[in-house]
């Protein structure tokens, strides 16, 4: 028996790239050109867009849980960016967000059995390792035809997009099912499994430690900017140099190394890239999208539709004050100054209770949408200036940090922006706060949180919490009641709470190899 990661390499390129790969009795014909690699690239190692989508009631999670549909929705609704948004009596058999996200948005010790008994198909996990398990043959791959023509610049760029694809895949993969990285016990704390060969092996799969899968994913982005060095692509959904980038920052953060935070940042402004200013945005446009200045590199999905309906739809055969889903936080909303331009860009008010809901990006439902963007996969800009931001102020350069921070606040705000906070830990968490204001909903502050509660210099604290109201209704008066909170400890205290599960279907496969830590039962608190 071999398990799915170590299959994918032979699997995949013999039966979804046939085209390209022949299966012979006796050999195999495998990749001979560039232009092999790129179509299998396209069709094996990105993510897959969606277009197109029908919003007619809230019971829209019915039929987005398949392999070619939406990415991680439940990513969106566990962290304190999100709230329940319940209005008028939705019947609790139906697929509405809260019904089937409920798991996850309330930390459940089985997230993806939901409040209706119903098991959710996690098929994140899957779809990661099957693209892992292409691109693994893919750098073989290119890697031998590059032997023959090492010159062939396109060719070097397909590797570099491979090597970037895979680290940022175990980037994600990391953060989701893996311990958070601490500098202190990353040799022992648990990841996910790490798989780099493209030879199929005969054995099971365990979860490698937390240091050699940065280790790895550090080392393929150096390997990325190498093949990518002084190129950016003409289009969006394809990765250059400074997707590279961006994402090593991200990566030396998360691991506190932050010299190199600012030695991959430097000149960012002038990669090609600016931020938008939000004093001359236009009402009810995108905030972000495909071909906006600020957009690095999008592919994928964008779930946030379905996760965040309006409590009215379909203007043709309205769905009136009834919501079943989720809305952003209030202590989200109430993060912005009053000044600040992105409570109006980033944000939409609900038809009938006036919620606010997520509306970054305005042209989901357009069918073949050239303009879309993922709320998972995708990197803007002010996420390197962020990033800079915040290494400067671990490293005690407050000044040089606020620079960085005015620059964004100057296209943010009306009038000027914040004060300087006066002290290093205040700048620091001012940075956080600014972050969360700026990527809300964009699969940054899960990740995040985790990161901020096991720093080493300014740590959350044990005792940082998320809560979570949850209401019950009442049928006579068509009302909702706040019946308390569902309530997510620190990590010091509910670890394995954050950190989503290995879904059943690989732990099974794999015999016991693979585990979960035990996650603590969720009750209902004042």
């Amino acid at each position: 028996m071999k398990y799915l990661l170590t299959l994918l390499a032979c699997l995949l390129l013999l039966s979804s790239c046939s085209k390209f790969l022949e299966e012979y009795s006796t050999d195999q014909k495998y990749l001979e050109t560039t232009s092999d690699v790129n179509k299998v690239m396209i069709a094996e190692a990105f993510m897959n867009n969606v277009y197109g989508i029908s919003l007619y009631n809230p019971a829209t999670m019915g039929n987005i849980a398949s392999e070619t549909d939406f990415s991680a929705p439940w990513l969106h609704v566990m962290d304190d960016d999100t709230e329940a948004f319940v209005l008028g009596a939705a019947d609790r058999d139906q697929p509405t967000p809260l019904n089937i996200l409920s798991g996850f948005h309330n930390w459940a010790q089985y997230p993806a059995v939901n409040i209706l008994g119903l098991t959710w198909n996690d098929v994140m996990w899957k779809k990661v390792y099957k693209r892992i398990g292409a691109i693994n043959a893919l750098i073989y791959q290119a890697s031998e035809i590059a032997t023959k023509n090492p010159a062939d610049g396109d060719l070097r760029h397909l590797q570099g997009e491979a090597y970037f694809l895979r680290a940022y895949y175990y980037f994600l993969l990391q953060n989701i099912y893996g311990s958070p990285y601490r500098k202190a016990s990353a040799a022992t704390d648990e990841g996910v499994p790490l798989k780099i060969s493209e030879k199929v092996e005969d054995n099971y799969f365990k979860r490698t430690n937390n240091e050699t899968v940065y280790n790895q994913i550090i080392a393929d982005l150096d390997q990325a900017a190498n093949f990518l060095q002084g190129y950016n692509p003409t289009t969006k959904i394809r990765v250059g140099i400074a997707a590279v980038k961006c994402l090593q920052s991200r990566v030396y953060l998360f691991t506190e190394q932050y010299d190199k935070v600012l030695q991959v940042t430097n000149g960012y402004e002038n990669m090609g890239y600016s931020i938008v200013d939000l004093k001359r945005y236009v009402a009810n446009t995108n905030f972000t999208y495909r071909s906006s200045t600020e957009t690095i590199f999008t592919m994928g999905t964008n779930s946030i539709p379905v996760v965040f309906p309006n409590d009215s739809l379909a203007s043709y055969a309205p769905v009136n004050r009834l919501a079943s889903s989720f809305k952003a936080s209030d202590n989200l909303i109430q993060s912005y100054n009053n000044n600040d331009l992105r409570l109006n860009a980033c944000f939409t008010l609900s038809s009938k209770s006036k919620a606010f809901l997520p509306a970054k990006w305005r042209t989901w439902r357009t069918y073949n949408d050239p303009e879309q963007v993922s709320c998972i996969f995708s990197f803007r800009l002010p996420e390197m200036l962020l990033n800079r931001a915040e290494a400067q102020a671990m490293l005690g350069a407050d000044g040089e940090a606020w620079s960085e921070i005015q620059k964004l606040q100057a296209m943010r705000f009306n009038n000027g922006g914040s004060q300087q906070p006066t002290s290093n830990q205040a700048l620091v968490n001012f940075i956080r706060d600014e972050r969360r204001r700026e990527f809300c909903f964009e699969g940054h502050r899960w990740f995040d949180l985790r990161r901020y509660q096991v720093n080493s210099k300014y740590p959350l604290g044990s005792g940082f919490t998320i809560k979570h109201p949850t209401y019950t209704y009442d049928a006579q008066t068509n009302t909702y009641t706040r019946a308390g909170n569902y309530v997510l400890n620190s990590i010091a205290q509910d670890a394995a709470s954050w950190q989503v599960p290995i879904p059943n279907y690989a732990i099974e496969f794999n015999r016991g190899s693979l585990t979960n830590p035990i996650r603590s039962v969720r009750n209902v608190q004042p």
